[in-house]
């Protein structure tokens, strides 16, 4: 499955995209939602901070404890 990772700052709680990290990963069909949001975290440098997390349908929401940041998972092959 195609994974897409949006990380960027937030403003009032709301993502702001003053800057943005994106990353795309390859991972297995068989990938449960834990799998795939450590492999994400990992690709973006974020492994061991601890994030409160939302889901939304389609999209996983992470919000990383003590910083003004926000990273969207996405899935699909559009990008």
């Amino acid at each position: 499955m195609k994974v897409h990772i949006e990380h960027t700052d937030t403003f009032g709680g709301e993502a702001n995209y003053c800057w943005v990290h994106r990353e795309d990963l390859e991972l297995p069909d068989t990938a449960n939602d834990r799998a795939i949001v450590r492999a994400c975290k990992k690709a973006i440098g974020m492994t061991g901070v601890k994030c409160n997390r939302e889901d939304w349908q389609d999209i996983i929401c992470l919000r990383p404890r003590g910083v003004c940041q926000v990273i969207f998972i996405t899935f699909g092959d559009e990008g």
